[in-house]
């Protein structure tokens, strides 16, 4: 299950985030235990766990199962069933939001690292051919919820692959990629592609290995 991290001073459905994770972590000790199938709860419950009317909390209901927190009722099961999602939010972290200036400095980082792996992991079969962050980086947010990056990575060129000692499997090798980039900050949500095509958009190029200018997004 991915963490998710929620920010304080931003809503979410209409509740902030301290709320929020509170009230979803009251509807799910309800279903402790039971089997995933079986995870499910009523909207009069859902209603008092965020302490909502009938009015407010039917237009929240609606808001999670657009989003896919809830899944509705069937002609089976008369109440709502709770999707991993759910779980997420009431699993999440709640901090105060990342600042501009810190995530460019995080980023700036993250395109050092690169050229690291690059120039010195010579016992790892990849290497990082782009640095390309996405999500609310690329938007005019002050304030960041997290650092999302995209990794792109291809096989390292004979030339730089060590000549002895053990070359790590491309599994074994990816995984220590995404590690260390993670280690960088707990803001930072790393995802790991093999093309550059496959990255969320809107992105931006931040670092590339066969350029040597590091182009970094306002």
């Amino acid at each position: 299950m991915r963490v998710r991290t929620l920010i304080t001073q931003r809503l979410y459905f209409g509740v902030d985030a301290l709320h929020l994770r509170a009230a979803t972590g009251r509807v799910v000790a309800r279903v402790v235990g039971l089997p995933p199938e079986r995870a499910r709860v009523s909207a009069r419950n859902l209603c008092q766990d965020f302490g909502f009317d009938a009015l407010r909390g039917q237009a929240l209901i609606d808001d999670l199962l657009a989003e896919g927190l809830l899944e509705a009722p069937d002609e089976l099961q008369a109440d709502y069933r709770l999707t991993e999602r759910f779980l997420e939010f009431a699993a999440a972290r709640v901090v105060e939001p990342l600042p501009r200036e810190r995530a460019k400095q995080l980023l700036l980082q993250a395109c050092a690292l690169a050229a690291q792996v690059n120039a010195e992991w010579s016992n790892n079969p990849l290497e990082v051919e782009a640095i390309a962050p996405f999500g609310s980086y690329m938007t005019r947010d002050t304030r960041l919820a997290e650092l999302s990056i995209g990794i792109v990575v291809r096989p390292r060129a004979a030339q730089r692959r060590a000549r002895w000692g053990r070359m790590k499997a491309k599994s074994e090798g990816g995984r220590e990629i995404r590690v260390a980039f993670r280690k960088l900050s707990s803001f930072i949500y790393v995802r790991m592609v093999n093309e550059t095509q496959l990255l969320p958009r809107p992105f931006a190029i931040a670092f590339h290995a066969d350029s040597p200018v590091m182009l970094l997004s306002a």
